[in-house]
């Protein structure tokens, strides 16, 4: 039993979801920290107020705080906007270095030297006629 639990641990996904997790966490804090630290301030710059988390309407006598839900609302947006610019500067930047790597890989090879010289001695016979 301890063989088997020891395969399932070590399994790669199991492993890559873990790293995924603690990656995903730290990736977390960077994105709260920027909002909540340059974002929200330059909000409340701009508005006045970085928070409607106090907004309430009284419902017979019970305030109904509808201000939270709001502020949840453009947290998340706030956030999937970092998000969003996050991953397409990481999406430009993996698809520049794989260009890159795609022109180092492309280094003629013997075929390709061979295949030129078919192509000239064919262009010259045809120049000939």
């Amino acid at each position: 039993m301890w063989k088997e639990f020891k395969e399932f641990i070590m399994r790669g996904n199991v492993v890559e979801l873990a790293i995924g997790l603690v990656m995903g966490s730290a990736f977390t804090a960077i994105v709260n920290a920027l909002v909540d630290s340059i974002i929200m301030p330059f909000i409340a710059g701009l508005s006045g107020n970085a928070s409607v988390e106090g907004l309430a309407f009284n419902f017979n006598g019970t305030p109904i705080y509808y201000g939270v839900f709001l502020q949840a609302v453009i947290d998340f947006l706030l956030i999937a906007i970092v998000l969003f610019f996050a991953i397409k500067a990481i999406n430009s930047f993996t698809a520049l270095h794989k260009q890159e790597e795609e022109v180092e890989e492309e280094e003629p090879t013997a075929e390709d030297y061979l295949k030129e010289i078919r192509d000239l001695l064919a262009e010259d016979k045809i120049s000939e006629i």
